[in-house]
């Protein structure tokens, strides 16, 4: 398992509750789910729904996060769709 920082932009930065947070996994859909189970209220489900994900910069389709390798000090940064692009 890595230890990786998830950032949160707009949306689901609120959704989330904070602006950062570690979580420990080996993929994209493990940190994915790890975040998710830490919270009750089902609103950042949702919000990852239609979100755009960047692994260390490139870009990480959710459709494919179980083929997403994570490494040690990875940053996944969770986009969500915004208006106007």
């Amino acid at each position: 398992m890595a230890k990786v920082t998830i950032q949160y932009w707009a949306a689901a930065r609120d959704a989330a509750g904070v602006s950062t947070e570690p979580v420990e996994a080996g993929t994209l859909a493990e940190a994915l789910e790890a975040i998710v189970a830490r919270r009750q209220d089902g609103r950042l489900r949702s919000v990852l729904a239609t979100c755009s994900f960047l692994v260390d910069g490139a870009p990480a389709a959710r459709a494919a996060a179980a083929a997403v390798p994570l490494a040690d000090g990875a940053r996944i940064e969770v986009l969500p769709q915004f208006a106007g692009g």
